[in-house]
């Protein structure tokens, strides 16, 4: 069985079939960068990065467009309000949100294209509607006439006489039906605009991600996303808007990040929970926020709170330790084979993708992982681990958890030799070594040696100084092995 998705549109999971065989075609809705980015941008835009890499894992080229909205009312309103050019608000913030999320350990998108530098596209695309009969101009705005299109609320499964009934948006003069949005927006004093065949102004919000999306990736492609609370009106009308314009299917999948929950409660202004993405980098690790989200199911709402954190980062140590364990193994060299090993590898392999294929369940793919440690874990008190076995275990480990945005900046941080010198002379152990890893060699023989003599205070004090140096020393029945004992 192949991939799965659950698809928004249909309500259902579905059988990923791309456009183009080998190749996808991925749209995220991006930020509005009228403020810093916040955890609540964090949920989404790892839980597809984290689909994207999937992909990739798979053997797809990915083409993966997160725009930028940096013409809203929102930004006009915020710049107002600091005495600032609306565009040049918007740059400034555009820099801060995506140096935030590569912060974060969030991987970049192939293209960011905003919103000011597509304006011609939108123009073109409104131009398209409106001939096609499903746009008005109205006192130099344009609106889309949501009666014209028969399958209006498709994808949040509502009725338009249903929302007709129950709607809040305020009748306007210039529109013939309350439902009916914005493609164009006449020029307001102190605001961005653009010349356009109905006079100046500027495009509505939905028009931008129709239009930006088409530009890059043509259409139909085949993945958009975003946060659920994005289903409607914004993806509504970005699906009327296109298919309108263009007569035919625009996005095949739709996928839906569930909304973040901080201590229970929703995110919002106003019980003012909103944690700034900046802020949480300095409180924690930006890898266990990395493995926070990724132990949740991207449709399902994630509850931040500091004990959730507290288990991803102890999580976290567990994977490590046995990444550095393999590690010492795999530098011990030889040929041998192990092929109980190299059954829990492949054993890894195949639970990890059954749980990845079941529309991308990151929870499933997390426990396959530490299964798999304890099982390695019973295995290094037994009998250890060959070095080529060690060595398959822990490139398998890397790159199945870099598909989960972990292990991704994995450094091998170099221990000083002449600390490990010192040591050597401190415990009277004359030898030339070549590298450090040969002078803890040594100094773990002495102590093993003090061990078997009974000599506890030289095996502490050894143990002691290695801890110094940032090293763990663990004692097995196949003997003492060490690892770097990592910061989190």
């Amino acid at each position: 069985m192949g991939l799965r998705i659950y698809n928004t549109l249909s309500g259902k999971k579905e059988d990923f079939v791309p456009v183009e065989e080998g190749k996808v075609k991925m749209y995220v809705c991006g930020m509005t960068v009228y403020s810093d980015a916040h955890l609540g941008h964090a949920r989404t835009y790892i839980a597809f990065d984290i689909i994207r890499r999937y992909l990739e894992y798979k053997g797809y080229k990915v083409t993966y467009v997160q725009n930028i909205t940096d013409v809203d009312d929102k930004i006009i309103r915020s710049a107002r309000e600091k005495g600032m050019d609306p565009l040049e608000y918007s740059r400034y913030y555009t820099e801060r949100c995506l140096s935030d999320l590569s912060a974060l350990g969030i991987r970049e998108a192939d293209i960011y294209p905003k919103a000011s530098e597509h304006i011609d596209d939108m123009i073109e695309m409104i131009q398209k509607i409106i001939e096609n009969g499903y746009g008005y101009v109205s006192d130099g705005d344009v609106y889309f006439s949501v009666d014209r299109f028969a399958d209006y609320g498709k994808l949040s499964k509502q009725r338009i006489e249903d929302m007709k009934a129950g709607a809040r948006i305020e009748p306007s003069e210039k529109k013939r039906n309350p439902l009916d949005f914005a493609l164009w927006k006449s020029a307001k004093p102190d605001e961005p605009k653009w010349k356009s065949p109905w006079g100046e102004g500027r495009p509505g919000w939905h028009i931008e991600c129709s239009a930006m999306s088409i530009k890059y990736l043509g259409v139909p492609f085949d993945i958009h996303g975003g946060g659920r609370d994005l289903i409607f009106p914004h993806h509504e009308n970005e699906i009327a808007q296109a298919e309108a314009a263009y007569g035919k299917g625009f996005a095949r999948y739709w996928l839906h990040t569930g909304l973040l929950k901080i201590r229970g409660e929703k995110m919002s202004k106003s019980l003012g929970n909103i944690i700034s993405v900046r802020e949480a980098i300095k409180k924690y690790n930006p890898e266990a926020i990395r493995f926070f989200f990724a132990s949740t199911h991207y449709r399902s709402p994630p509850n931040f709170t500091e004990e959730a954190i507290e288990h991803a980062r102890r999580s976290l140590e567990k994977i490590y330790r046995i990444y550095d364990i393999l590690g010492y193994f795999e530098r011990k060299g030889g040929e041998e084979e192990d092929e109980e090993v190299n059954s829990l590898v492949e054993e890894l392999k195949k639970e990890f993708e059954e749980a990845m294929d079941d529309d991308f369940n990151t929870p499933m793919a997390l426990k396959a992982i530490f299964r798999f440690i304890d099982r390695l874990n019973n295995k290094i008190k037994v009998s250890g681990i060959a070095s080529r076995p060690s060595k398959l275990a822990r490139e398998t480990l890397l790159k199945l958890c870099n598909v989960l945005t972990l292990l991704q900046d994995v450094k091998e941080e170099e221990i000083d030799m002449d600390e490990v010198v010192g040591l050597l002379e401190k415990y009277g152990i004359e030898k030339r070594i070549r590298s450090p890893e040969e002078g803890i060699d040594a100094l773990i023989e002495l102590r093993d040696s003090a061990r078997r003599e009974r000599d506890w205070v030289k095996a502490d004090s050894i143990r002691e100084d290695l801890r110094r140096l940032g090293l763990e020393v663990e004692d097995t029945k196949m003997g003492t092995i060490w690892y770097r004992k990592r910061k989190l």
